[in-house]
Formats: C-alpha cells, sequence, structure tokens
C-alpha cells in the first residue's frame, strides 16, 4: 500500500520551493534562487503547513532585491502566463503560489501600496485562492478593502467572485477573524447568489453557513427573499438552501426545515429499528435497518444520531444524513446503513454505552443502545 503523504509535505516542499526560486529567478536575475531555496529548505521539516507558507515568504522577502510595488510586480510576472501553464487543474489552485499571496499580505499591506496588493491578490488567487490573505486587508483597511471585494464579485473571472465571498466569511477555517459586522457581506452575496459557478455558489452556503451558527434568523429572511426576487431558482438555490442550513438540519430546526418543504411535525411512525449487533469495538461497523411507515404524503429528511458520554460526563451527538424521500400515505420505508464506528480528527470513540437515534425532520425518535467494548 503507497503511504499517503501529508498535505504539507506535498504543498510545500524541497522541489516546490526550488520551483519558485528559479521562476522568481527568470524575471529577476539579481533574485539569488540557490539560496534562496537552500535556506527555505533546511527549515521546513517540523513546520506545519501555514508555518512552511510564511516560511517561505519571508525567504522571498529577505532574497528579493526590490520591494513593496516592485516586489509585487516581480511576483505577478514571475507567475506563469496562465493557470493552465503553471499545471493547475482545479479552482482552487496549488499551493505552489501560496507563498506569493502571503508575501502581499505580510510585507506590502501599507496604505501606500493598498489599491496594487488588492489588484496583486486578485491575479493571484487565479493560481492559489488568496482568501486568507485577504482578510489581512479587511482588518486593517476594512472600507477601503470591502470596496474592492464589491468590485471583485463583478469580476469576470469566477474564480475572483469567489473571493469576494470567501474573504468576507464571518469564519473562514484556518484565517483571522476580521471586524465586521456578520453580515456585512450580504451586498456581494446578494451579487453571487445566482452566479452560474458551483464554485462560487458553494461559496456562497458557507458564507451563509458561518452566518447561521449566531444569526439564523439572517439566513433565512435573506434565503426568503432571495427566492421571493424571482432569480433564485431551481437546483442551484436548493443546493445553497441546504449547505447553509446544514447545522441547523442536524440540530432539529423548525425554520430551516419547513423552509425547505419539510413538514416539522412529519406523519411517520416508526414500528421497527434492528441493530445487527449490540456489541462491538471501535473499527466495526455497526448494522442497522428501519421501518418508517407514512400516514400521510410528506417530504422526508433521514438522518441518524449517535451519541456517548465524553471523559467530562457530558453528552456527545454526531448527526449522519441517511435519506432524501417522499412518501404517500400507507406507504412503508425500508432503511439500512452499516456505519463504520471510528475515532475521527473530530470525534475520538470511546468504550461504554452509545446510542442510535433515527431522526426524521428533525424528530427524534427513541434511542436504541448498544455497546462499544474495550480492544
Amino acid at each position: 500500500m503507497t503511504e499517503k503523504v501529508p498535505l504539507k509535505e506535498a504543498a510545500i516542499n524541497a522541489e516546490r520551493v526550488t520551483r519558485i526560486g528559479h521562476e522568481i529567478q527568470a524575471v529577476c536575475p539579481a533574485f539569488d534562487a540557490d539560496q534562496f531555496a537552500r535556506e527555505v529548505i533546511a527549515d521546513l521539516p517540523p513546520l506545519a503547513l501555514k508555518a512552511r507558507i510564511a516560511r517561505t515568504s519571508a525567504g522571498l522577502h529577505k532574497h528579493l532585491p526590490v520591494s513593496g510595488a516592485q516586489a509585487l510586480d516581480v511576483l505577478l510576472r514571475s507567475l506563469p502566463a496562465t493557470p493552465e501553464e503553471a499545471g493547475i487543474t482545479t479552482d482552487f489552485g496549488l499551493h505552489l503560489y501560496s507563498p506569493h499571496s502571503d508575501y502581499v499580505a505580510r510585507y506590502c499591506r501599507t496604505h501606500d501600496n493598498l489599491t496594487s496588493s488588492l489588484d496583486a491578490l486578485a491575479r493571484m488567487t487565479r493560481y492559489f485562492t488568496a482568501e486568507d490573505a485577504a482578510r489581512y486587508f479587511i482588518a486593517d483597511f476594512p472600507q477601503e478593502t470591502m470596496a474592492t471585494v464589491n468590485g471583485w464579485a463583478q469580476h469576470p473571472d469566477h474564480r475572483v467572485r469567489r473571493l469576494a465571498s470567501e474573504s468576507t466569511r464571518p469564519t473562514l477555517p484556518w484565517s483571522i477573524r476580521i471586524p465586521l459586522a456578520i453580515d456585512a457581506a450580504m451586498p456581494v452575496l446578494d451579487q453571487l447568489h445566482t452566479d452560474p459557478s458551483r464554485y462560487v455558489t458553494r461559496s456562497v452556503a458557507n458564507h451563509l453557513h458561518d452566518i447561521s451558527a449566531e444569526r439564523p434568523d439572517i439566513v433565512l429572511a435573506t434565503l426568503q427573499r432571495w427566492k421571493d426576487g424571482g432569480r433564485a431558482t431551481g437546483k442551484e438555490f436548493e443546493f445553497i438552501a441546504r449547505e447553509a442550513l446544514r447545522t441547523l438540519l442536524k440540530t432539529g430546526d423548525t425554520a430551516a426545515y419547513e423552509f425547505l418543504g419539510y413538514p416539522a411535525e412529519p406523519p411517520i411512525t416508526l414500528p421497527s429499528l434492528h441493530l445487527e449487533r449490540h456489541e462491538l469495538r471501535e473499527g466495526e461497523t455497526l448494522a442497522f435497518t428501519a421501518e418508517l411507515s407514512a400516514t400521510a404524503p410528506a417530504k422526508l429528511r433521514v438522518s441518524y444520531v449517535i451519541s456517548s458520554t465524553t471523559l467530562t460526563g457530558s453528552q456527545r451527538k454526531k448527526v449522519y444524513f441517511l435519506k432524501d424521500t417522499s412518501a404517500e400515505a400507507g406507504q412503508a420505508l425500508n432503511l439500512s446503513k452499516a456505519h463504520r464506528v471510528r475515532t475521527t480528527a473530530t470525534n475520538t470513540i470511546r468504550p461504554g454505552t452509545h446510542t442510535l437515534t433515527l431522526q426524521v425532520n428533525g424528530r427524534r425518535f427513541a434511542p436504541t443502545k448498544f455497546q462499544v467494548l474495550e480492544p
């Protein structure tokens, strides 16, 4: 079996640092590509991904013979003519070019360079998504940067339009918080929610999902406003709404279910829930079957909830999607699932009593117990 290479090592490694140096030197002969690469590569092994990006941009800062607007010019000219020519096959881009936008955020984040720096990020995001870098400008120059961001929302390149939504998310993972009202970027989302690119609309959905953690009322009101406006229709709007409301659906929020057309009190009974085994060990499979019975026509979203007790005695509940369907009166729905019980980055499996609960449109039925045994 081929051993999986950690992301940090695949993203920023000796080969890529060397390539960065050569691309810079090709447009700036005074740049010492060999010394840059030696110094940066020597420091990489213990560093996590973001630290590798920062170390590489620090190396650029040390060895570039120019700074400010001139450095921006060098970085931009060093980029291949097109993302395709650079070997980029996804909208997200290559981590190879992540130090470039990091450099802009660290060393060109000044009022004098503001316009040229933001323009540079709009170009660089085609090579590697630049939302993390853009957030530092929002933090330091919120009014001026947001004016630029609004312009990005109308850009002909979908990767720049996505940057407008992604850079202004309230809680972007692995990035700094920004000093804006939670709905400050709503004018941006108003422009982007009917965008033809899924890369863009997924960002819009994630942006709304961030807002939903604190203000679900804003999200539901926004979705309703878009729906009433007549421009947001069809499967893409349904995708945005489902993704934006996904955590509210997991927690059984009545308003979220009803917005999507699921009755909050589904006309459903659960005659049976059968576990293949009631005792298992971590890494083994919890297989179950269930039969739902409908007493009236209804649109249904079925999930299941696995609960356990943490070391501190609190309850941890993990909700997993199972099926989206519609039922007619008198119809029996037979469901089955094989769920592997294993520790993940967000959930540690410990021996003890666990429960399995079926959830339909947010309504939870009686739990069924099972035991996770000692290894």
